[in-house]
C-alpha cells in the first residue's frame, strides 16, 4: 500500500510544472506514493489566450518571463530553451490538446502512463519548442511512447477524454485548486509547497506524521 496519496494538478505548458514533475518522481520513489494526475487547463484555446495575455506577440513576451524565472530554478535548466521558443513560427499555445493527449494516455495505460505523456510534451513545449495546441505533436509523442497510433488516435479524439478533461477541472473546482502545480496530500489535506526536492521530502516527511 502507498504511504500518502497525492493529487498532481498540472498543465503540460506550465514550467513551474515542468520543474516539479521531476522532483516528484525521485520522491515518489523514495515515498512510495500514490500520485493522481490531474490536468489543469489554463487556457483551453486561441480565444482564452487573448483574453488571458493580449495579442499573441504580448503573450509570449510576458510568458517567455516566466519561462526565465522558472529556468533560475530549475534542476536542468539546460532542458528550458527561451530562444527556440522566442524564435517558434507559431502564438504561444494553449494546453487542452496537451490535456487531451494525457488523458487519453491515462484512459490507454493509467496514472503511469499520463504521466510519461505528460513529461514527454512538456519536452517538446519546453526543450523542442513544438507546437503542443497541434494535435500532430500530440500524436507523435504518442508513437514515442509505443502507443500503437491508431487506437491512440480514436481515444485522443473520443468526446469521452474531453469529459475526463473536463471532470479534472470539476475536481480542482471542488478543491479550490486556483493555480499550478498543486499538489494535495489527501489523508492530511495538506498543500505541498513548491520547492526544492529536500523542502518537498521535508513536506512529505511532515505529512506522514501526521496521517499515521
Amino acid at each position: 500500500m502507498a504511504s500518502l496519496t497525492v493529487d498532481f494538478f498540472h498543465d503540460v505548458v506550465c514550467c513551474w510544472c515542468f520543474n516539479i514533475s521531476s522532483r516528484m518522481r525521485a520522491l515518489d520513489a523514495e515515498f512510495d506514493l500514490d500520485i493522481q494526475h490531474r490536468t489543469f487547463v489554463l487556457q483551453a484555446s486561441r480565444a482564452e489566450m487573448a483574453t488571458r495575455w493580449g495579442a499573441p506577440e504580448d503573450a509570449r513576451a510576458t510568458i517567455l518571463g516566466h519561462w526565465a524565472a522558472c529556468r533560475e530554478v530549475s534542476d536542468r535548466p539546460e532542458r528550458v530553451d527561451i530562444d527556440a521558443m522566442r524564435a517558434a513560427p507559431f502564438e504561444y499555445p494553449h494546453g487542452l490538446t496537451a490535456a487531451l493527449g494525457c488523458k487519453a494516455a491515462e484512459r490507454l495505460g493509467g496514472q503511469a502512463a499520463h504521466w510519461d505523456m505528460a513529461d514527454r510534451l512538456q519536452r517538446a513545449h519546453l526543450t523542442e519548442a513544438r507546437n503542443v495546441a497541434d494535435p500532430a505533436t500530440v500524436l507523435h509523442a504518442a508513437r514515442d511512447l509505443g502507443f500503437e497510433s491508431a487506437a491512440f488516435a480514436d481515444v485522443f479524439e473520443d468526446p469521452a477524454t474531453r469529459r475526463a478533461v473536463e471532470a479534472d477541472r470539476q475536481y480542482a473546482r471542488a478543491l479550490q485548486v486556483r493555480s499550478i502545480p498543486t499538489l494535495i496530500v489527501r489523508e492530511t489535506g495538506s498543500r505541498l509547497v513548491n520547492g526544492p526536492r529536500e523542502d518537498l521530502a521535508a513536506q512529505l516527511r511532515a505529512a506522514l506524521r501526521l496521517a499515521a
